[in-house]
């Protein structure tokens, strides 16, 4: 069957997330360079990022951390600029070929409206948090495919990490899409399970064109 549903991962996916690391490091008092070399060793490390604010604050609690930082005037939110250029034009197209377009990543709630206040051509946005289970449970794509109200098959996620995307995309039935960008893209591309991927990009650019010519998910 061909793909009717097309759903997206959030950050690095269609949100570039350099803008709000940038506002972490500043909290937390270090420079830039020095928190982003801590985030990508905690990456390639597989551990949790909760481990970047450890090592750099081990006095804050980190389920409270983001609410710490709202009492001294900060704003959960992302601005137009965050958007990745390809994206929104990929969103619309997809819409335009009849495909329902998704946006759910592991995310706080309050991503939810963030993204809504961008005006995506995105029929339905969902977060992690709102669905109170996060990649890469089963439980999650099993949320995208009811929210999409057709069957896996049907279908493509698109995310830039092979454990959380790829790998449990592909369990669920799905297409699942690959996107090597930001830090976990371009770490997971040398990983053997990214032949998993049914597609694997460089950009949104044509990803219509692409499902088109592949079809379902085998």
């Amino acid at each position: 069957m061909p793909i009717r549903a097309v759903c997206f991962d959030v950050g690095e996916t269609l949100i570039d997330e350099t803008r709000e690391w940038n506002g972490w490091a500043d909290f937390l008092g270090v420079p830039r360079l020095t928190l982003f070399t801590a985030l990508g060793v905690t990456m390639e490390r597989g551990q949790s990022l909760r481990r970047v604010f450890e090592i750099f604050r081990p006095d804050i609690e980190f389920s409270t951390v983001r609410q710490t930082r709202a009492q001294q005037g900060w704003r959960y939110t992302f601005e137009h600029d965050d958007l990745y250029p390809d994206a929104r034009a990929c969103l619309a197209d997809l819409r335009a070929r009849g495909l329902k377009v998704l946006i759910a990543g592991n995310q706080p709630k309050e991503a939810e409206s963030a993204l809504r206040a961008l005006d995506l051509p995105a029929d339905f946005i969902a977060s992690s948090a709102g669905w109170g289970v996060s990649k890469p449970d089963p439980r999650f794509f099993q949320n995208v495919v009811e929210a999409a109200g057709v069957p896996a098959a049907d279908i493509a996620y698109v995310g830039d990490r092979v454990d959380n995307d790829v790998i449990p995309s592909r369990a669920a039935g799905m297409t699942a899409v690959f996107l090597r960008r930001g830090p976990w893209g371009w770490m997971h591309e040398e990983r053997a399970e990214i032949a998993q991927a049914h597609l694997r990009l460089r950009t949104l650019d044509g990803l219509g064109e692409r499902l088109a010519s592949l079809g379902g998910a085998d």
